[in-house]
């Protein structure tokens, strides 16, 4: 009688997770920092807008003035009326701390951009490599995003991305930072033309508003891309400075 034997099947076998290095522990330190920084302002912020939610344009602007625009919502000051009833007043706690966590995310970008300068990180990460400096590359990601196409895991930013978050820490957060500066009367004291070149003091109060919005759309955006991503991996390397690779 012949034996049998049961066919021997090939078992392939993972190797362990290995983890690669995503983040500097400055980069870290300082994006959680701003994350705070934006959670305070926006708050606060909103707490002063409500305290006046109309916007003017030029040096000055009251009740008694016909504004740029109007928000409709409920104003915590009875003497702006807006046709909703009066919310509590929360101005002073608001304005200190609004003060105190706008120096806060000033030193943290200082910090960051010197950082960024010293170890290469700027260089290397965020300025568009050669092959990225042109619309095609712009296309060929936007094209992936909207197709929801998989995309490798590089560990370096896209064309894309690397756009964002130069316009975001360059162009947006300076912005943001002059012309909150410039809604300051000591500011206005010491160097007025900080604030004749944004057009006057309610000006810069209205363009400040408008970065806000672009900045809030900006946040809501990149949690919804960390989200697709992986919003676990994507928060953990944030957190821990390193994602996980699976090698087979």
């Amino acid at each position: 009688m012949t034996p049998c034997y049961a066919p021997v099947v090939p078992t392939i076998v993972a190797a362990p997770a290995t983890e690669r290095s995503r983040h500097s522990v400055v980069v870290r330190v300082t994006h959680w920092i701003t994350v705070l920084c934006f959670v305070a302002l926006l708050v606060t912020g909103v707490e002063i807008l409500l305290s006046h939610p109309r916007f003017y344009w030029g040096e000055t602007g009251n009740v008694n003035m016909h504004p740029l625009f109007t928000l409709h919502v409920p104003s915590s000051r009875a003497m702006v009326p807006t046709g909703y009833a009066v919310l509590p007043d929360q101005n002073g706690w608001s304005r200190y701390l609004h003060f105190e966590a706008a120096w806060l995310i000033v030193l943290t970008g200082i910090v960051y951009v010197l950082a960024s300068l010293w170890n290469g990180h700027l260089r290397r990460d965020l300025l568009p490599a050669g092959e990225q400096r042109n619309w095609k590359a712009y296309v060929a990601v936007l094209g992936r995003y909207l197709r929801r196409a998989p995309v490798k895991e590089s560990g370096a930013y896209n064309a894309v991305q690397r756009a964002v978050y130069l316009g975001v820490i360059f162009g947006l957060l300076p912005l943001l930072i002059w012309t909150g500066l410039a809604l300051s009367p000591a500011i206005g004291s010491v160097a007025p033309w900080a604030v004749e070149a944004l057009g006057g003091r309610q000006s810069a109060r209205t363009l400040h508003f408008f970065a806000t919005i672009a900045l809030v759309l900006f946040f809501i955006v990149h949690v919804v891309m960390v989200a697709l991503a992986g919003f676990w991996s994507r928060t953990r390397a944030m957190v821990t400075g390193a994602v996980k690779e699976e090698q087979l």
